[in-house]
């Protein structure tokens, strides 16, 4: 990949939900006692929403109590000459009722880990942002004299 252009490009909506859609992979971030936690998760996104299985515990404790959460995935090349992040702000809701959970199921999402995960929460997202990154030197500072 070339080096020219700028290093780091603000991508547009569409190709975030895009990006974010080619990964099974992110962090889910929420916060308890007022510190951050951040926990891996296997997930799908259902435009424009963010859903993902979870047992009981902190991950479920979090989005119940503290709805307003944050969602990252990022991506780099085996070379290591580009790469990409996309973050989702938003309101997670813990699915309750038939209707929910039966749409969720149609998702087809397993859990990687041989555990149940029998909880289902999705991550409305209010805002998703992301970065194109091309990786590289840093450049030259610039000589500042006084």
């Amino acid at each position: 990949m070339s080096m020219a252009g700028p290093p780091v490009t603000v991508l547009g909506e569409d190709e975030c939900w895009s990006l974010l859609s080619s990964l099974s992979l992110g962090r889910f971030v929420t916060c308890l006692d007022g510190r951050p936690e951040i926990f891996p998760v296997n997930f799908v996104t259902q435009r424009p929403t963010v859903l993902f299985r979870t047992a009981e515990g902190t991950k479920l404790f979090g989005a119940a109590t503290h709805p307003f959460v944050a969602f990252e995935a990022d991506y780099h090349d085996a070379e290591l000459t580009y790469g990409w992040s996309v973050i989702v702000k938003g309101r997670a809701h813990v699915l309750s009722t038939s209707a929910e959970i039966g749409e969720a199921e149609r998702a087809h999402l397993r859990p990687w880990t041989a555990t149940q995960k029998l909880r289902y929460v999705r991550v409305n997202a209010s805002e998703i942002t992301g970065r194109r990154f091309k990786f590289g030197p840093e450049p030259d500072h610039a000589v500042v004299y006084d």
